[in-house]
């Protein structure tokens, strides 16, 4: 393990139908939005499990209790830890917080993007090994695919429009320059970006998951 003295914060959802990819499944249904959203994070374990670059912590949505979880814990070496706050910003600020106990700096990272590397991973270790206060990869839509930090800083989460496309520049605001910013990456949000990942797949190291998920949805550029 590269840097035993961070942490790797994934955040997931457990995958139940109307909960998880809801901008998805306007398209193509609450069922198929969940086979994505299950395919994804399992994609997203796989990759940072096979780096073996940092502990890993599974973070839960709403709990720790979903069988997905356990069945995620007994593949992966991870541990479980459930999400806690009434909104994201509070519940990755509450993360990073317990994280940072024991580490001296930590990623958080969710399971919607599936071109996120163990190289690109590496890079914001490094930058944070090497003493970047902090280290942010933005989304392409506008959001943030991951945020790297070695102090927690709360006002990076307070007040917050998730889901919108000012997230990424918001952040950076609050940041006061005093980081680094990786190149952009794409996330599945709509049938768009399923369509795009249909066409870049022979040129991703996709997981048996997602090739299996592209694989059941054969039809998905004409959706």
């Amino acid at each position: 393990m590269q840097f035993p003295e961070a942490r790797i914060l994934l955040f997931c959802r457990a995958p139940v139908a109307g909960q998880v990819k809801t901008r998805l499944a306007r398209t193509i249904g609450n069922e198929a939005a969940v086979r994505w959203h299950r395919a994804l994070a399992m994609h997203c374990l796989e990759t940072v499990a096979a780096a073996q670059l940092a502990p890993l912590q599974l973070w839960c949505s709403p709990d720790v209790q979903h069988n997905f979880f356990s069945r995620q814990q007994a593949r992966f070496p991870l541990s479980l830890h459930g999400q806690s706050g009434p909104d994201l910003g509070a519940r990755m600020s509450h993360a990073f917080d317990v994280a940072l106990v024991d580490a001296e700096y930590a990623l958080v990272i969710g399971t919607d993007c599936p071109v996120l590397s163990a190289d690109y991973l590496h890079q914001a270790l490094t930058a944070l090994r090497d003493g970047a206060p902090a280290v942010i990869g933005p989304a392409e839509d506008g959001g943030y695919v991951m945020l790297g930090q070695r102090c927690n800083h709360q006002s990076l989460f307070e007040d917050m429009p998730w889901g919108t496309r000012t997230v990424f520049e918001k952040t950076c605001q609050r940041m006061a320059g005093d980081y680094l910013a990786l190149p952009p990456l794409w996330d599945v949000d709509v049938v768009e970006d399923l369509r795009r990942l249909k066409r870049e797949a022979e040129c991703l190291p996709l997981s048996d998951a997602l090739k299996g998920c592209l694989a059941t949805f054969p039809d998905v550029t004409s959706v």
